[in-house]
């Protein structure tokens, strides 16, 4: 009868393959271990300022009126901003994860926060130019609200180291209230805090804008109790919405303005809501 094979003669072949298979497995843990750390295409934001355009900002009022009596005003209209991670900041895989498993912030993919130029000073210089748009565009539609010319009322508008065009709203409300109030001798605010976010365009029209969730924070850190929000993104801005913060949806200029009356009036009935 033959001699039974012993395990011997393959304990050289087991034994090479298991070296071979942990000297493979270095690199690849390493590249497992490496991947936490590695940059990926997107940007981080949170809460960022508030800022009352009825009132001063590094020294200089916000909003200037010229050619006609500036009226006092009370409560406080303020625009809202986010903060995000800059153009060359690397974002990896922990920013990632904790950035979704947090309420106050949120992750973006980069393209969408940063759609022109790579570097710091010309994502500046575009949120700057975009500002300036903004400025022009809110000026335009008060002075028709108003049915003012631009040769009668001058309007200066001053808010230094903020960029993008979301303010627009804001500061349109802003120089109604300093010129007009709220048209029956009150103040468009009716004393309360107001937030809000929103572009502009000279014929009035509210258009969306981003990180609306994180701004309903920043308004209900810094006071206020009611938010204009525009219409599009009212499921936006009830995601995670602060408590005692009141939504008041927007699509128009006038729209802003007749809420903003109701409630002054404690016409809730006639106040919308998301």
């Amino acid at each position: 009868m033959p001699a039974p094979t012993t395990p011997a003669s393959t304990t050289p072949a087991r034994s090479r393959r298991a070296r071979t298979l942990a000297v493979c497995a270095v690199p690849v843990v390493a590249l497992l271990a490496s991947v936490p750390f590695v940059p990926l295409p997107f940007s981080v934001a949170q809460p960022g300022s508030t800022v009352d355009v009825l009132g001063t900002h590094e020294g200089r009022p916000v909003i200037e009126i010229q050619g006609a009596q500036a009226r006092r005003t009370t409560g406080q209209l303020r625009m809202t901003t986010i903060v995000v991670t800059g153009p060359r900041v690397d974002v990896d895989l922990g920013d990632v994860i904790s950035g979704w498993n947090r309420t106050d912030r949120a992750v973006m993919p980069h393209d969408a926060v940063y759609p022109v130029g790579d570097s710091d000073e010309e994502v500046d210089a575009h949120n700057k130019a975009e500002m300036k748009k903004s400025q022009d565009a809110a000026t335009d539609a008060a002075l028709r609200y108003l049915h003012r010319s631009p040769d009668e009322l001058k309007v200066g508008l001053s808010l230094a180291d903020v960029g993008g065009p979301s303010a627009g709203l804001l500061f349109t409300l802003g120089i109604i209230d300093k010129v007009d109030g709220d048209g029956r001798g009150g103040d468009l605010t009716g004393g309360r805090t107001i937030a809000g976010t929103g572009t502009i365009d000279a014929d009035g029209t509210v258009g969306q804008v981003g990180g609306v969730p994180l701004k309903t924070q920043a308004a209900r850190r810094d006071g206020a109790t009611v938010f204009l929000v525009p219409k599009a993104e009212c499921s936006a801005a009830e995601a995670n919405l602060p408590k005692g913060l009141q939504l008041i949806p927007v699509e128009k200029l006038q729209d802003a303005v007749t809420s903003l009356r109701a409630l002054r009036a404690g016409d809730e009935d006639n106040v919308p809501t998301c």
